[in-house]
């Protein structure tokens, strides 16, 4: 069934801002189907993508977009180290190519082809392993990695050097990357020598820079939760669609 809503806000609004506000798609998506003339205001097919819906105007996404749309798809992984998470440089091997009907896990489902347009959600680097998600879903994207995202994402770090208290403190709040300040850091001790992470952001590299900063040396990196959706049982090098449920819970704000 096609996607129907009138707008009812006081002030004119551009069409691809206020779907990505209601969590339909993306700006980049709403863009792409008004260009496929999949957008329809009042009877109108919109043509501009910078036309702005006016109050009491009702917006109709056309069977086919909603089709589109309804069709993203977005997959778990749990990657093993020595892959990376998007475009590989010569030889390495990206996480896409994991996606083979042999490494699936669980019941059976559609398996990505070349045409997949994927891209990850909150990288994990070629050293690191755990959960990751690849999706074509934008909406989602700004949920995990967009600037305004408040995810928790959650690793199990083992590291070389000795821990203390200091240390510790530095690791939750005192940081700077690349003339920033980071933001402040679950950061607790669950063994000897195994740290646990919880941070609301994803600079390159972050936790292997912030140990190095206090003397520390990641040894091993897995991340294990993003949000409310955990690693769970997925064996290493294996994957599976995320659900629906899980999509709605990731969207939650602070995926509550």
């Amino acid at each position: 069934m096609a996607w129907t809503r009138l707008y009812a806000e006081a002030e004119p609004q551009r069409v691809n801002r206020w779907l990505a506000q209601s969590g339909v798609c993306s700006r980049r998506e709403a863009e792409a189907l008004i260009a496929r003339g999949l957008v329809q205001i009042d009877g109108e097919t919109v043509a501009d993508p910078g036309r702005k819906i006016q109050a009491g105007q009702t917006l109709v996404l056309n069977d086919s977009a909603q089709a589109h749309l309804d069709t993203q798809l977005s997959v778990v992984v749990h990657k093993p180290v020595g892959i990376v998470s998007a475009q590989p440089e010569g030889a390495q091997v990206p996480a896409a190519r994991l996606l083979t009907k042999a490494a699936l896990f669980g019941p059976p489902s559609p398996i990505p082809d070349v045409r997949t347009r994927f891209a990850p959600m909150g990288r994990l680097d070629m050293d690191s392993r755990g959960l990751l998600i690849l999706s074509e879903d934008g909406v989602l994207a700004k949920a995990i990695i967009g600037p305004e995202s408040d995810l928790e994402k959650e690793y199990l770090v083992q590291v070389a050097g000795q821990i203390d208290e200091r240390k510790l403190g530095l690791l939750r709040h005192g940081l700077q990357l690349d003339g920033r300040t980071l933001r402040p850091a679950k950061v607790s001790r669950i063994s000897d020598q195994r740290l646990r992470f919880v941070l609301k952001e994803g600079r390159n590299r972050q936790i292997r820079r912030m140990c190095e900063l206090v003397g520390l040396n990641v040894v091993d990196l897995l991340r294990i939760r993003i949000g409310p959706l955990e690693l769970g049982d997925l064996p290493e090098g294996r994957w599976r669609p995320l659900t629906a449920d899980e999509r709605a819970a990731l969207l939650r704000p602070g995926g509550a």
